[in-house]
């Protein structure tokens, strides 16, 4: 697909006269699976428009271990990014391709501009950060009050959904990453989850019943 054709597909909403200033000013650019397209540190001279494939987004802390917080899908930019863009700060999470990623980048300065003359823009910035807020305090309140096989289990319903597989490429180690706990508490978990009859575990592999 051609930029033109991505943005007609995910932003429709947005005003004819927007699109062909994303078509003109954007930048189409593809990410391989794995690939980490944000990384801690890292300052920004655009805004990501995800319009294929997802991306995993992570917290890292001090001591370098990573927390999983939300996935972005096409249609979505990541608020984060937004604000690092916006305020010239460098990014304190982790992007990763978890499948192949096209993105557009939108130069900041246009992105600025953009703010002041176009209400649908202003908009989608606003929609995108409130909904990275309440994914966020969904995160927090899972952190708090949810037991680890709860959050495991959404996050694999979430990695099946997102491959269209209820066969799940992951070893016990990748989930133990994501959720910052040993591999060994994750074992666990997933044992606990099979004799329940939720999910069903292979080789590197996780099945959902």
């Amino acid at each position: 697909m051609t930029i033109v054709e991505y943005i007609d597909t995910h932003f429709q909403h947005f005003s004819p006269e927007l699109r062909a200033e994303i078509a003109l000013k954007g930048r189409l650019r593809k990410v391989e699976p794995d690939q980490i397209t944000i990384n801690v540190g890292d300052t920004f001279s655009f805004i990501p428009l995800i319009v294929e494939g997802v991306l995993k987004v992570n917290r890292m802390d001090h001591e370098g271990n990573e927390h999983f917080l939300y996935f972005l899908y096409p249609g979505q930019s990541c608020t984060v990014t937004l604000n690092c863009c916006l305020n010239g700060a460098p990014s304190e999470v982790v992007a990763i391709a978890e499948e192949e990623v096209r993105l557009i980048e939108i130069p900041i300065g246009a992105a600025k501009d953009w703010m002041e003359r176009y209400a649908d823009w202003r908009n989608f910035l606003l929609e995108t950060y409130q909904l990275r807020f309440h994914e966020l305090l969904a995160t927090v309140d899972q952190l708090a009050f949810q037991k680890l096989d709860a959050r495991i289990m959404k996050y694999l319903k979430e990695k099946s959904s997102i491959h269209e597989e209820k066969s799940i490429d992951i070893t016990h180690s990748q989930i133990a990453e994501d959720f910052h706990t040993s591999r060994e508490v994750v074992s666990r978990v997933l044992k606990i989850l099979e004799k329940k009859g939720e999910i069903q575990l292979g080789r590197n592999k996780i099945i959902l019943k």
